[in-house]
């Protein structure tokens, strides 16, 4: 909570001074001029009046995190054009009307924003090929996480999620976390836990939390409770793990860990050696684990495929690996392999609150698994 008070303090900071920044340059802009008179004083309360007035707009077509999304980006642009005609001034040894800067950062925003928004709310699927000695057979892997269902779909767009997936015939669909969050709607959580049940699979679906899930407001103001998602995902046939492991089909294990947050709820979380203790080592082991976090301990536990989500691939450009430079966790996004395990991070099927994504994309994820 700590962290997330610091993160909230530092975007409200950024934000007061990206429109103190903006509206003093855009004073400059010659109709702004016009209307005050020639007046800075007054060009800066002019400026103020209009930025206010586009971002309520923002705030209205979207949400107050997304709408702070864009001045951030909207200052930094203007900040870089800055730089960008004050070197071309200094080598070309001549002056540019002082309105450009202004004019090219609302056009970078809005070409970049947009290019945002589509990576945010399409979903491409992403496909790894794996070896393992472990595996009989082969075996191919669906597996999505954060859905955060309402934030960029709803059920339906769900729905039209799993009949593409069909379509790819997975033996196993893994869900790692973050379905559903507390801007879910009850209808949604209802509507996608159903679209859920019309997966075809060989081996079924499995399911393991994430720190959304189970919610952070009270019960009565979500409209649902975590044992209500519990009930649904089991009616339409969803196995939920939680620091459980099934064995399948003789060949495989899938084991589903308590997400780490339930320790901060007062819950328990196995280690991985705890989890792994006791089942059979010469079979192939996929454990779902929603923030990749202990890599070293799960490979010492003998894991072969970890599949996690939680990070939203990094979710902003130059920060993607922000969270791995602070050790909060240990991969943002991709395939690492250490020892015999692999680990695989998604950028996730959608977004928490946010509608954008600069340094990745919305993606679900197959993993062919090619045994002996």
């Amino acid at each position: 909570m700590g962290a997330f008070i610091v993160i909230v303090l530092s975007v409200a900071a950024g934000i007061i001074a990206c429109m103190i920044y903006i509206c003093s340059r855009s004073a400059r802009f010659p109709f702004i001029q016009r209307l005050s008179g020639g007046s800075i004083r007054a060009g800066k309360w002019i400026s103020f009046a209009i930025y206010l007035a586009a971002g309520i707009i923002l705030y209205l077509t979207m949400n107050l995190v997304n709408t702070a999304i864009v001045i951030l980006h909207f200052g930094g642009f203007w900040l870089l054009s800055e730089l960008i005609f004050w070197i071309l001034r200094k080598n070309l040894h001549r002056r540019f009307r002082e309105y450009l800067p202004g004019l090219c950062a609302i056009l970078f925003t809005i070409c970049y924003m947009t290019a945002a928004w589509y990576l945010c709310t399409h979903v491409w699927e992403k496909d790894y090929e794996l070896e393992s000695s472990r595996l009989k057979g082969d075996l191919r892997i669906v597996q999505f996480a954060d859905s955060h269902v309402g934030a960029t779909f709803h059920a339906d767009g769900l729905l039209r999620y799993v009949h593409e997936i069909n379509e790819l015939h997975p033996d196993l669909v893994l869900i790692t976390g973050d379905f559903v969050d507390d801007d879910t709607s009850r209808e949604d959580m209802l509507g996608s836990c159903e679209a859920l049940g019309a997966l075809e699979t060989k081996y079924g679906v499995f399911f393991s939390y994430g720190n959304h899930d189970k919610g952070y407001y009270r019960e009565e103001a979500r409209g649902w409770s975590s044992a209500g998602l519990y009930e649904n995902l089991e009616k339409n046939h969803v196995t939920v793990l939680q620091d459980e492991a099934q064995l399948i089909d003789e060949r495989f294990y899938v084991i589903g860990r308590a997400d780490r947050s339930e320790l901060s709820r007062g819950g328990t979380r196995q280690s991985p050696a705890e989890l792994m203790d006791g089942l059979e080592q010469d079979l192939y082991r996929i454990v779902l684990d929603h923030q990749p976090v202990e890599y070293d301990a799960e490979a010492a536990a003998g894991a072969n495929l970890v599949l996690s989500g939680h990070t939203h691939g990094g979710q902003f450009f130059p920060f993607n690996n922000i969270g791995v430079l602070t050790g909060e966790y240990d991969r943002s996004y991709g395939h690492e392999r250490r020892g015999d395990t692999d680990f695989i991070v998604t950028s996730g099927i959608s977004d928490w609150s946010l509608i954008f994504k600069t340094g990745c994309r919305s993606e679900y994820v197959v993993v062919d698994v090619h045994g002996t």
